[in-house]
C-alpha cells in the first residue's frame, strides 16, 4: 500500500469498495484516463457488504419476475412504466459489461454472470387475474418478448419441477415465465471491476475506515481516515469524492455538511436467506421465481426461490425472511440507527412510523418466526421442501430512505437516491433495490449531476462503450432486440 500524507490531493476518491464505487471508478478511469483515483474501503476485502454474492439474491434485476415495480393501481389497472424504465436500466449495465469483456477488461462472463430463467409463480384466483392483467400491460414490449403464461401445473412443472411436485392439484397457481434472464455474482463483478481499476492505475486501499469529511476554502475535500490496522490517523484532500459506502454513507453525508442531506433518515432492515446446495435439489431448479410480497412487507421482502451461481458453484437460495436490527451495516455497531437521528430528519422518521404501521406488524411477525414457520413459506413454493436440506444464512443488510415529503410530512422510500452537492464536487448513494443491477446507469446519473459541463465531451465515449446512452430501447423494438442480442452474445448467455 502506498503511503498517504496530508498535502496530497488526489482527484477523485471512492469511499466503499462495493459496486456502484467500482462501477463509478471504471467509468471514470475510461472518461478521463488521467485522472488520479484512490479507492478506501474500511474493511479487509473488497465486496463484503452488500455488493457480496450470499448478502443479496443476485438477480440481474430487469423487472422480468419481480411483481413489485408493477404494482396493481386503485382502481385495478396494472401499469408497465416502472418495469420498462428499470429494464432499460439494466441494459446499459449488460452493454457496459458486454464493453469490458470485448477489450478484456472483464474475464470470461460466466465468472460472474450466467443464463437463468426469470418466472412470477402466483396462487389464488385474485393474485392469477392480477398476474394476467400484468401480462397483457407487458405484451408488445420490445424489452420483454417471449414472455410464456401458464396456469396447468403440468406446464409449470416443465419449467421448475419443484413448484409442481406434491402440490395439491386443485390449486389455482398461474406462472410466467422469461428465458432471457439472468443470475449475477455482483461480489466476483465488483473483485474484477477493482482488480481492472488498478491496472488504470487506481490505488485500492483496504482497511482504512474515513472519519471526516470536511469541506476546504480551495473546494476540495479532506478526508481524514484511520488505517484499522494499528490505528494509523491519515488524511488525503480530494477534488470529488464519491460516497459509496452502502448504509455508512448517511453517516458520512451527514458529516459533511452539504445542506442537501438535510431531512434523510435511514430505516434499516436486516434480512436471512435459506440455502441448500444438495445437487438432487440444485438440479431440479433452474429459474429465479418470485411471488407476491405479503401484506406491509416492503419490496425487498419478496418471497422468491433463485438459482445462485458462486465461484462457480450452483445452489438454491430462498427468502428474504426480513427482520430488524438498528445496524446500517452487517459489520457495523448498534448504534447506526440513533446516531443517524437529526434535528433535520427527526419529524419525517416520526411519520414515516407513524403512517408505516403494517410494516413494523409484517417485521415482528418476522423477527418471532420460528425455523418451522420459515420452512412454511418455503414450502408454499416447494411442497416436497424438508428442513435438514436447508441452512439459514445471514444475508446483507438494506437501509431504506427516508426523507421529507412536502404533502406527507415524510416517505419511506423503496429505491434508489443520488445526493449531490451543489458544486458538484461530492456526491452519495441511499437506498437499495434495485441497486446493484443498475449501477452503471445510476452512476452516469452521478456524472450527469456532478459533471455537466464535460458531459458532451465524454458523449462519443460514452455511446461506444454504452451504444442505447442518451436513447430509449424500449420505444425501438429493432434496436432494442439487435441490442440484446449483441450483448448476449458476447456475454454468452442464451438471449
Amino acid at each position: 500500500m502506498e503511503s498517504v500524507n496530508s498535502e496530497e490531493t488526489v482527484d477523485v476518491v471512492l469511499i466503499g469498495g462495493g459496486i456502484m464505487s467500482a462501477t463509478l471508478g471504471s467509468l471514470i478511469s475510461r472518461l478521463q484516463p488521467e485522472w488520479s483515483i484512490r479507492v478506501y474501503e474500511r474493511l479487509g476485502e473488497v465486496a463484503q457488504e452488500s455488493s457480496n454474492a450470499w448478502n443479496n439474491a443476485g438477480t440481474g434485476h430487469a423487472a422480468l419476475c419481480e411483481l413489485n415495480y408493477m404494482p396493481e393501481n386503485a382502481d385495478g389497472t396494472v401499469s408497465a412504466d416502472k418495469a420498462v424504465a428499470i429494464n432499460e436500466q439494466f441494459q446499459i449495465s449488460r452493454q457496459y459489461w458486454a464493453h469490458l469483456v470485448s477489450t478484456g477488461s472483464l474475464p470470461e462472463p460466466h465468472n460472474f454472470i450466467n443464463s437463468t430463467p426469470h418466472m412470477t409463480f402466483v396462487r389464488g384466483k385474485a393474485n392469477i387475474e392480477y398476474l394476467k392483467k400484468r401480462v397483457e400491460a407487458l405484451e408488445g414490449q420490445p424489452l420483454f418478448p417471449d414472455m410464456e403464461y401458464s396456469e396447468d401445473l403440468e406446464r409449470i412443472a416443465e419449467w421448475t419441477p419443484l413448484l409442481a411436485k406434491k402440490r395439491n392439484p386443485k390449486q389455482k397457481v398461474a406462472a410466467t415465465r422469461i428465458v432471457a434472464g439472468t443470475d449475477v455474482d455482483f461480489g466476483a463483478l465488483t473483485k474484477y471491476l477493482l482488480s481492472d481499476l488498478e491496472e488504470h492505475g487506481a490505488s485500492i486501499q483496504t482497511n482504512h475506515q474515513v472519519t471526516r469529511l470536511k469541506r476546504l476554502k480551495d473546494g476540495t475535500w479532506n478526508l481524514r481516515l484511520k488505517h484499522l490496522v494499528g490505528g494509523t490517523p491519515k488524511s488525503v484532500n480530494a477534488r470529488f469524492v464519491f460516497v459509496g459506502a452502502g448504509g455508512g454513507a448517511l453517516a458520512l453525508l451527514q458529516n459533511s455538511g452539504i445542506p442537501e442531506i438535510k431531512g434523510f433518515g435511514g430505516f434499516p432492515i436486516s434480512g436471512q436467506f435459506l440455502r441448500t446446495t444438495n445437487p438432487k435439489l440444485v438440479a431440479q431448479h433452474q429459474a429465479k421465481v418470485y411471488g407476491k410480497a405479503a401484506v406491509g412487507a416492503p419490496p425487498m421482502s419478496v418471497p422468491h426461490l433463485d438459482t445462485r451461481v458462486v465461484d462457480g458453484e450452483t445452489a438454491l437460495l430462498f427468502g428474504p425472511y426480513a427482520g430488524f436490527t438498528p445496524k446500517f451495516l452487517k459489520t457495523s455497531t448498534w448504534f447506526d440507527l440513533p446516531f443517524s437521528i437529526r434535528l433535520h430528519n427527526l419529524g419525517p422518521m416520526i411519520q414515516v412510523g407513524l403512517k408505516n404501521f403494517d410494516l413494523v406488524k409484517y417485521l415482528v411477525s418476522e423477527l418471532m418466526a420460528s425455523r418451522e414457520k420459515k420452512m412454511q413459506v418455503l414450502r408454499e413454493f416447494m411442497p416436497t421442501a424438508k428442513s435438514e436440506d436447508w441452512e439459514l444464512i445471514t444475508a446483507g443488510q438494506r437501509v431504506q430512505v427516508m426523507k421529507k415529503d412536502p404533502e406527507k410530512g415524510g416517505v419511506l422510500q423503496f429505491g434508489t437516491e443520488v445526493i449531490t452537492g451543489a458544486d458538484g464536487t461530492i456526491a452519495g448513494l441511499l437506498g437499495a433495490s434495485p441497486g446493484a443491477s443498475t449501477a452503471a446507469p445510476i452512476m452516469l446519473d452521478v456524472l450527469a449531476r456532478c459533471f455537466p459541463d464535460r458531459m458532451a465531451e465524454w458523449e462519443p465515449k460514452l455511446r461506444e462503450m454504452i451504444p442505447s446512452y442518451g436513447t430509449k430501447l424500449s420505444g425501438d423494438p429493432a434496436k432494442a432486440e439487435a441490442s440484446t442480442a449483441a450483448t448476449a452474445k458476447t456475454l454468452q448467455l442464451s438471449a
